[in-house]
């Protein structure tokens, strides 16, 4: 991939995750990594995914440095760039705050597992990563804990969702099961006690 299909990539799942709610306002950022070059592509801070194009994609080294872009990276890049030096097959992270599951994050609980498609899609439950500040490594360090080496994504507690890919269409589509996870154990528990798959 090279850096102009990253941000043609990276913009149209920013696009597609605003129309799907799963993003508000300028919450929610995303990335890619761009492996030929240790660059990653990533969402811009406080521009409005209505207006975003592609030239509006930020690109940083592994360092945080900007190395193209107009405006500066996510708030958010610390963290993206701590998931990829740590997991290395790992070439996208996509971090929404999308409504239910960040309900799950609020109450500081994971999402337990409710459907079968958890399994293959998010590798089981949802776990929680421990509260650090946003914009912080320490978050990143918390997120990839929570993750370890089985789980597809995880909530951040207080803040939202994280989810990662070997590309960007699979860290997105994860991010869909994850609100649908918590969308459905909502609306389960109103009805009644969940039964979970062991």
């Amino acid at each position: 991939m090279n850096r102009n299909e990253a941000r043609s990539a990276v913009i149209s799942a920013a696009k597609n995750a605003f129309t799907a709610k799963l993003f508000a306002g300028t919450s929610g950022n995303l990335s890619i990594r761009i492996p030929e070059e240790n660059l990653v592509a990533i969402t811009p801070t406080s521009v409005r995914y209505e207006t975003m194009t592609a030239e509006d994609i930020v690109l940083i080294d592994l360092d945080g440095e900007i190395v193209e872009g107009r405006y500066k990276p996510s708030s958010e890049w610390q963290m993206h760039l701590e998931v990829f030096r740590r997991m290395k097959t790992v070439n996208a992270v996509v971090h929404t705050h999308s409504p239910y599951a960040t309900a799950f994050a609020v109450v500081h609980r994971r999402i337990p597992q409710v459907l079968i498609e958890m399994i293959p899609f998010l590798g089981g439950d949802v776990p929680l990563a421990e509260y650090a500040p946003p914009g912080t490594l320490e978050l990143g360090k918390s997120v990839v804990r929570a993750l370890g080496n089985d789980r597809f994504g995880c909530l951040m507690a207080n803040h939202g969702v994280l989810t990662i890919g070997e590309t960007i269409d699979q860290a997105y589509l994860r991010a869909e099961y994850v609100e649908d996870a918590a969308k459905i154990c909502a609306y389960a528990e109103g009805l009644g006690k969940p039964i979970l798959i062991s």
